[in-house]
């Protein structure tokens, strides 16, 4: 039986682990866990975003602030200077008929005994325009217009048709194909002609002229040109309309 004075007196054995008690109480908490800190921030952010996309929508969308644009967008900036009249003339002309044309010019450029791809310039050019037929009443002589003398029937001479100046349509030609020798592609980088293409538009327009005088189209335009003539006299009584051409 153990001594009244050994009951209040604790065995070093439950002393040591009081102590170790006592020492655990005390001891500070773990940190949590960071990456469940970073989640919720992360988690913050992305809400923090979201609100002002849908704040600056809504505010877009409401037309308090004006239209947000991409800083980055193409623009394009015109200096040209207005246009400047030269000269205006009065036109007498009929355009009885007129041709549309196409053609094609193969223009090479090279030199004798020297390799194409050292130096050679090549252009297939697919040419497109048109030539109008026309009648210049403007030169009518006097006495180019003779009434009889019942007024039932007139006789008109006028100057045979002409064609006017080929013009060609930029929008509908374009370059088909084009070869360039090494040093023809090194000349236009350090002095570049930029009127390169005029010979080939000169030749396209030349080829379409030439096309037009043999089209039958000045033969169109006297048979047009008659047709009008003859319907507005007979609309003012003539009978009998004749109309010659005289060539020039």
């Amino acid at each position: 039986m153990a001594r009244d004075g050994d009951i209040n007196e604790p065995t070093s054995r439950f002393a040591e682990q009081g102590e170790v008690l006592t020492d655990r109480s005390d001891a500070p908490a773990e940190p949590p866990p960071q990456g469940s800190g970073a989640a919720r921030a992360l988690l913050w952010v992305l809400g923090a975003a979201a609100l002002v996309v849908v704040v600056l929508l809504g505010v877009q969308t409401t037309g308090i602030l004006p239209e947000f644009r991409n800083p980055f967008t193409k623009e394009q900036t015109d200096r040209s200077q207005p246009a400047l009249l030269e000269s205006m003339q009065d036109l007498s002309r009929y355009v009885a008929a007129e041709g549309n044309f196409q053609v094609v010019v193969d223009l090479e450029n090279d030199r004798r005994h020297v390799p194409d791809w050292l130096l050679n310039q090549r252009t297939l050019f697919v040419g497109a325009g048109s030539v109008e037929a026309y009648v210049d009443f403007g030169t009518l002589a006097e006495g180019a217009i003779v009434q009889s003398a019942d007024g039932r029937s007139v006789e008109i001479r006028l100057p045979a048709p002409q064609l006017a100046e080929t013009n060609l349509d930029l929008d509908k030609s374009y370059v088909f194909a084009e070869e360039r020798g090494l040093l023809n592609r090194v000349g236009e980088l350090i002095n570049g002609d930029p009127n390169r293409q005029q010979e080939v538009y000169r030749l396209a327009e030349d080829r379409i002229t030439a096309a037009a005088r043999d089209s039958g189209l000045a033969a169109r335009a006297e048979e047009n040109t008659r047709k009008m003539l003859e319907g507005l006299l007979r609309s003012l009584g003539f009978e009998q309309v004749t109309v010659t051409y005289i060539a020039p």
